[in-house]
C-alpha cells in the first residue's frame, strides 16, 4: 500500500500536535488488514487517537448543553443532540475538526479503509458534536447513503471520537456493531477517552447505542462525528436512515417502524427543499421541553405522595 513520506514541515509538526500521524504510518499496512476483515463490516477503534493534550482540549472545551444552540435529534427512534455551528464552538476543538477535515486526515483516512477519492463535508450535516444525557439513546440503524443537498456525494465512512472520561459498564452506551440481517449484534465498543472508531457505511451497515443511558445525570455520553464522502458519476440509491428492530423487541417494534416511515418523508422534503435540521430541531426543542417539565412536574408530586406515607 502507498504511504506518505513521513517528511518534517510546520505544517506537519502542527498536525502531530493532534494527531501522532507517525505513530500511525509505520503500522498503516497492518491496520489497513485489520479494518477490512473486521466483522460484520470494515472498521476499527483507535485509541489514544488524539494527542493526550488535545484530548484534554477538547474535553475541557466541550460545550455543555444549551437547548438554543444544539440541535435535537429527540423522537422515537433517539434521544440526542447535536452542533455543527463552528461559530458556538471553542477554538481548540474546532483546530480538531479542521485537522479531521484536513487533506492529510482525508489521505490518512484513505489509505487505512481502501476507498480511493474520499473527501470531508464541511457542512458537518448531521455530525460535528454529538451529546446525550442520561436516558438518552440511538436506535439500530443503516445511515442515509448520500449526501441531503449534494446528489453525487455518496456516504462513505463515518469517523467518531470519543471524549467520556471514567465512562462505566453499568452506564451503557456502548456503540453496537450488527450483522447485515439485524439478526445478532457481532461487537459491542465501549464510547471511552480519546477511542475513534472508524467504519464504512452502507445501506446495511447497523449500528447505534440503543440501550438508554444509565449515567449520573450531571454526565453526557460526548462525541465528535465526522463524515466523508466520494462523489459519484453514476446514478446510486439514495437512501434516509434505516431505522430497525432488534429480534427481542416486541411491540415497539412498530413504533420504531412508523417513525422511519415519517422521517423518510422529512428526509424527501428536506432533500427536495434544500433545508437543513436547525427548523425541526426548533420544534422538536419546544416538545423536549415541554416533556422534560412534565416529567419534574411528575416527579414532585411523586416525591410528595412518597413523603406524605
Amino acid at each position: 500500500m502507498l504511504q506518505l513520506p513521513l517528511m518534517t514541515t510546520e505544517l506537519d509538526t502542527k498536525q502531530e500536535l493532534i494527531i501522532p500521524y507517525s505513530s500511525f504510518y509505520p503500522n498503516l499496512d497492518h491496520l489497513h488488514t485489520k479494518y477490512i476483515q473486521a466483522e460484520p463490516y470494515p472498521h476499527i477503534a483507535l485509541d489514544d487517537f488524539l494527542i493526550p493534550q488535545a484530548a484534554e482540549d477538547a474535553l475541557n472545551e466541550f460545550p455543555p448543553f444549551d437547548s438554543k444552540t444544539w440541535i435535537h435529534y429527540v423522537h422515537v427512534n433517539e434521544k440526542k443532540f447535536g452542533k455543527t455551528d463552528l461559530s458556538t464552538i471553542g477554538k481548540k476543538l474546532c483546530n480538531i475538526i479542521e485537522e479531521l477535515n484536513s487533506e492529510k486526515f482525508v489521505e490518512f483516512l484513505s489509505q487505512l479503509t481502501g476507498i480511493k477519492g474520499l473527501f470531508a463535508d464541511p457542512s458537518l450535516e448531521g455530525g460535528g458534536l454529538h451529546q446525550t444525557g442520561r436516558g438518552g439513546f440511538l436506535n439500530m440503524h443503516a445511515d442515509f447513503t448520500g449526501h441531503p443537498h449534494h446528489p453525487t456525494w455518496r456516504r462513505r465512512v463515518n469517523v467518531l471520537v470519543y471524549l467520556n472520561k471514567n465512562w462505566e459498564t453499568k452506564y451503557h452506551g456502548h456503540l453496537e456493531l450488527w450483522d447485515r440481517t439485524m439478526k445478532r449484534r457481532i461487537r459491542k465498543i465501549a464510547p471511552t477517552f480519546n477511542r475513534c472508531v472508524i467504519f464504512s457505511t452502507d445501506k446495511d451497515t447497523f449500528h447505534g447505542h440503543p440501550i438508554p443511558l444509565a449515567c449520573p445525570k450531571n454526565m453526557t455520553r460526548k462525541s465528535i462525528a465526522l463524515y466523508y464522502f466520494t462523489k459519484e458519476h453514476k446514478k446510486f440509491a439514495v437512501k434516509s436512515t434505516e431505522y430497525r428492530s432488534r429480534p427481542h423487541d416486541t411491540i415497539h417494534r412498530v413504533w420504531i417502524y412508523l417513525d422511519k416511515v415519517i422521517l423518510r418523508c422529512y428526509d424527501f422534503t428536506k432533500r427536495r427543499l434544500g433545508i437543513n435540521d436547525k427548523a425541526v430541531s426548533r420544534m422538536l426543542g419546544f416538545f423536549h421541553q415541554i416533556r422534560e417539565s412534565i416529567s419534574d412536574i411528575k416527579g414532585k408530586i411523586s416525591k410528595k405522595k412518597h413523603k406524605k406515607l
